[in-house]
Protein backbone atom coordinates (compact mmCIF):
# COMPACT_ATOMS: atom_id res chain seq x y z
CA UNK A 1 0.00 0.00 0.00
CA UNK A 2 1.44 3.45 -1.00
CA UNK A 3 2.16 5.61 1.79
CA UNK A 4 -1.05 8.05 0.21
CA UNK A 5 -3.57 5.58 0.79
CA UNK A 6 -2.25 4.64 4.32
CA UNK A 7 -2.45 8.08 5.24
CA UNK A 8 -5.83 8.16 3.48
CA UNK A 9 -7.22 5.06 5.43
CA UNK A 10 -5.73 5.92 8.84
CA UNK A 11 -7.66 9.43 8.11
CA UNK A 12 -10.85 7.68 7.78
CA UNK A 13 -10.68 5.05 10.54
CA UNK A 14 -9.85 8.44 12.59
CA UNK A 15 -12.96 10.51 11.20
CA UNK A 16 -15.32 6.52 12.17
CA UNK A 17 -14.46 7.33 15.61
CA UNK A 18 -15.55 11.09 14.97
CA UNK A 19 -19.18 10.73 16.64
CA UNK A 20 -21.58 12.75 13.94
CA UNK A 21 -25.18 13.34 14.13
CA UNK A 22 -27.30 11.73 11.12
CA UNK A 23 -29.40 13.64 8.78
CA UNK A 24 -31.50 13.23 5.60
CA UNK A 25 -30.89 16.57 3.63
CA UNK A 26 -33.98 16.65 1.10
CA UNK A 27 -34.37 19.07 -2.20
CA UNK A 28 -37.55 19.65 -4.33
CA UNK A 29 -37.55 22.38 -7.21
CA UNK A 30 -37.15 22.54 -10.87
CA UNK A 31 -34.55 20.20 -11.07
CA UNK A 32 -36.57 17.27 -9.03
CA UNK A 33 -36.90 16.03 -5.86
CA UNK A 34 -34.15 14.07 -3.52
CA UNK A 35 -32.62 13.25 -0.62
CA UNK A 36 -29.02 12.08 0.84
CA UNK A 37 -27.93 10.74 4.34
CA UNK A 38 -25.21 13.17 5.99
CA UNK A 39 -23.31 13.35 8.87
CA UNK A 40 -21.13 16.13 7.47
CA UNK A 41 -23.38 18.93 8.57
CA UNK A 42 -22.22 21.38 10.82
CA UNK A 43 -23.21 25.01 11.83
CA UNK A 44 -20.94 28.06 10.79
CA UNK A 45 -22.84 31.10 12.25
CA UNK A 46 -26.52 31.62 13.97
CA UNK A 47 -25.66 35.40 12.32
CA UNK A 48 -27.32 34.43 9.58
CA UNK A 49 -28.46 31.11 10.96
CA UNK A 50 -25.83 28.66 8.35
CA UNK A 51 -24.94 25.21 8.10
CA UNK A 52 -22.00 23.68 6.17
CA UNK A 53 -22.95 20.60 4.38
CA UNK A 54 -20.22 18.25 2.73
CA UNK A 55 -21.17 15.90 -0.37
CA UNK A 56 -18.86 13.68 -1.90
CA UNK A 57 -18.67 15.11 -5.64
CA UNK A 58 -19.39 11.47 -7.12
CA UNK A 59 -22.71 12.20 -5.50
CA UNK A 60 -25.54 12.25 -8.57
CA UNK A 61 -27.41 14.42 -6.52
CA UNK A 62 -25.52 17.49 -6.63
CA UNK A 63 -26.41 19.15 -10.10
CA UNK A 64 -29.97 18.67 -8.11
CA UNK A 65 -28.96 20.26 -5.22
CA UNK A 66 -27.40 23.01 -6.69
CA UNK A 67 -30.01 23.99 -9.60
CA UNK A 68 -32.59 23.85 -6.92
CA UNK A 69 -30.67 25.96 -4.87
CA UNK A 70 -32.59 25.14 -1.86
CA UNK A 71 -32.51 22.37 0.88
CA UNK A 72 -33.76 21.35 4.29
CA UNK A 73 -31.52 19.37 7.10
CA UNK A 74 -33.88 16.71 8.83
CA UNK A 75 -32.12 15.93 12.10
CA UNK A 76 -32.77 12.69 13.00
CA UNK A 77 -34.15 10.74 15.86
CA UNK A 78 -33.09 7.04 17.21
CA UNK A 79 -36.49 5.90 15.63
CA UNK A 80 -35.31 6.55 12.01
CA UNK A 81 -32.23 4.87 11.62
CA UNK A 82 -34.00 2.73 8.45
CA UNK A 83 -34.82 6.09 7.03
CA UNK A 84 -31.32 7.04 7.33
CA UNK A 85 -30.51 3.20 5.48
CA UNK A 86 -32.63 4.29 2.84
CA UNK A 87 -31.29 7.63 1.95
CA UNK A 88 -27.71 6.32 2.15
CA UNK A 89 -29.05 3.77 -1.06
CA UNK A 90 -27.99 1.04 1.55
CA UNK A 91 -31.60 -0.87 1.06
CA UNK A 92 -32.78 -0.93 -2.72
CA UNK A 93 -35.98 1.27 -2.11
CA UNK A 94 -36.13 4.08 -4.68
CA UNK A 95 -35.83 7.81 -4.33
CA UNK A 96 -39.92 7.86 -5.60
CA UNK A 97 -40.66 5.42 -3.23
CA UNK A 98 -38.69 6.91 -0.29
CA UNK A 99 -40.93 10.31 -0.96
CA UNK A 100 -44.05 8.30 -1.32
CA UNK A 101 -44.60 7.23 1.99
CA UNK A 102 -46.55 9.56 4.44
CA UNK A 103 -43.33 11.00 6.80
CA UNK A 104 -43.57 13.98 4.65
CA UNK A 105 -44.98 17.29 4.60
CA UNK A 106 -43.61 20.34 2.56
CA UNK A 107 -42.17 23.50 4.36
CA UNK A 108 -42.71 26.69 4.50
CA UNK A 109 -40.19 26.97 1.09
CA UNK A 110 -41.74 24.09 -0.31
CA UNK A 111 -38.51 21.53 0.83
CA UNK A 112 -39.31 18.28 1.76
CA UNK A 113 -39.76 17.84 5.57
CA UNK A 114 -39.56 15.09 7.25
CA UNK A 115 -42.18 14.17 10.08
CA UNK A 116 -40.96 13.37 13.78
CA UNK A 117 -37.13 14.64 13.77
CA UNK A 118 -35.32 16.05 16.13
CA UNK A 119 -35.39 19.41 13.97
CA UNK A 120 -35.79 20.73 10.45
CA UNK A 121 -33.88 23.56 8.78
CA UNK A 122 -34.58 24.96 5.75
CA UNK A 123 -32.54 27.10 3.78
CA UNK A 124 -31.27 28.46 0.71
CA UNK A 125 -28.05 27.35 -0.92
CA UNK A 126 -25.58 30.66 -0.66
CA UNK A 127 -22.27 29.10 -1.62
CA UNK A 128 -20.39 25.85 -3.44
CA UNK A 129 -17.11 25.12 -3.13
CA UNK A 130 -15.04 22.35 -4.44
CA UNK A 131 -12.72 20.85 -1.60
CA UNK A 132 -10.96 17.46 -2.44
CA UNK A 133 -13.40 15.00 -3.03
CA UNK A 134 -16.35 16.63 -1.85
CA UNK A 135 -18.49 19.79 -2.68
CA UNK A 136 -18.65 22.15 0.48
CA UNK A 137 -22.13 23.65 0.73
CA UNK A 138 -22.91 26.91 2.56
CA UNK A 139 -26.54 27.41 3.66
CA UNK A 140 -28.09 30.47 4.66
CA UNK A 141 -31.10 28.89 7.55
CA UNK A 142 -35.09 30.25 6.71
CA UNK A 143 -37.03 28.19 8.51
CA UNK A 144 -36.39 25.89 11.28
CA UNK A 145 -38.93 23.50 13.53
CA UNK A 146 -37.53 22.07 16.93
CA UNK A 147 -38.94 19.72 18.27
CA UNK A 148 -38.55 19.16 22.67
CA UNK A 149 -38.65 15.83 22.90
CA UNK A 150 -36.94 12.60 21.32
CA UNK A 151 -33.43 10.72 21.35
CA UNK A 152 -30.92 11.60 18.83
CA UNK A 153 -29.04 9.36 15.97
CA UNK A 154 -25.47 8.90 15.49
CA UNK A 155 -23.35 7.75 13.47
CA UNK A 156 -20.12 6.35 14.91
CA UNK A 157 -17.42 3.74 14.13
CA UNK A 158 -19.51 3.05 10.89
CA UNK A 159 -22.64 2.21 12.56
CA UNK A 160 -26.07 3.83 13.77
CA UNK A 161 -26.58 4.20 17.50
CA UNK A 162 -29.39 6.12 19.30
CA UNK A 163 -27.82 8.82 22.40
CA UNK A 164 -30.32 8.60 24.75
CA UNK A 165 -31.79 11.70 26.37
CA UNK A 166 -30.94 11.76 30.05
CA UNK A 167 -33.70 14.15 30.55
CA UNK A 168 -36.24 11.71 28.86
CA UNK A 169 -38.26 9.27 30.94
CA UNK A 170 -38.83 6.33 29.22
CA UNK A 171 -42.93 5.39 28.37
CA UNK A 172 -43.45 1.69 29.93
Amino acid sequence: MSVENEHRLCFRNAMASLSAAVNIITTDGPAGRCGITATAVCSVTDTPPTLMICMNRNSAMNPVFQENGHLCVNILNHEQELLARHFAGMTGVSMEERFGWDIWHNGPLGQPMLKETLANLEGSIKQVQEVGTHYVYLVEIKQIMVREEGHGLIYFKRDFHPVMDKNITPVV
